[in-house]
């Protein structure tokens, strides 16, 4: 890489916090916590199903809808308390514990810190805001401003515009490969952090991350060693 980009733009869900509390409320609806993973790759799979078709609807609303949809393929009746418990939870998910002492080392070595997410904007407090994150980043962007779900190139191009940078300028920080994957694809650097349950996806003429962790505080490290701007 020629040019170090000076922005890290970090994903939010289970990048920064715990997707695996959500895994109570599948226990409970469904009597198995790994029906999590099933609905959350469900989730995904629609979004991006649903933005190249042109539609759009809140993040929210679909995270409620796959869950009707993943209780109808298991003979399983989702009610709306089910619904609201799971909005609960994911309104509420802790930070993961080396999540604020990462953040801190690279906006101390002198990074710009932005967010970028699928979730729509709702009241306050943020999921940001509850799990202790929110002070430590500039500005916190959602999808839900372009009515496009990540990877498209147009979310990404969204936040480099209001920001008023060029997207190499930009890092995108993800636990996911298609999001990492999106945004090299549309200009800018790519860090994947692995948190034991993801990996690069080894595919001739796809873009690699141009950094790979396996937790936040490692990847701080290299960010810090490699493209520090204090």
């Amino acid at each position: 890489m020629t040019h170090t980009p000076s922005i890290l733009v970090f994903d939010v869900n289970e990048t920064l916090l715990d997707l695996t509390t959500l895994e109570p409320v599948f226990e409970e609806v469904f009597g198995d916590p790994a029906v999590m993973r099933d609905w959350f790759a469900q989730l995904i799979l629609y979004s991006e199903a649903l933005t190249l078709s042109g539609i759009y609807t809140p993040f929210g609303n679909l995270a409620g809808g796959v869950l009707r949809m993943v209780g109808e393929i298991r003979g399983i009746a989702i009610t709306e308390t089910d619904v609201d418990a799971l909005k609960q939870h994911v309104a509420s998910m802790p930070a993961l514990p080396d999540a604020r002492p990462a953040l801190e080392r690279l906006r101390d070595a002198g990074f710009r810190l932005i967010t970028l997410t699928n979730s729509a904007p709702g009241p306050s407090p943020s999921p940001l805001e509850r799990a202790g994150l929110a002070d430590i980043f500039e500005r916190a962007f959602s999808v839900d401003s372009v009515g496009r779900y990540k990877p498209a190139p147009e979310t990404y191009r969204y936040v480099a515009s209001e920001l008023g940078v060029e997207m190499r300028d930009m890092c995108l920080i993800a636990c996911h490969v298609w999001d990492t994957t999106g945004a090299q694809a549309a200009g800018c650097a790519g860090a994947l952090v692995t948190h034991s349950g993801n990996a690069i996806l080894p595919v001739p003429g796809v873009p690699q991350p141009d950094l790979v962790a396996p937790d936040l505080m490692t990847l701080a490290r290299m960010m810090d060693d490699a493209w520090a701007r204090g």
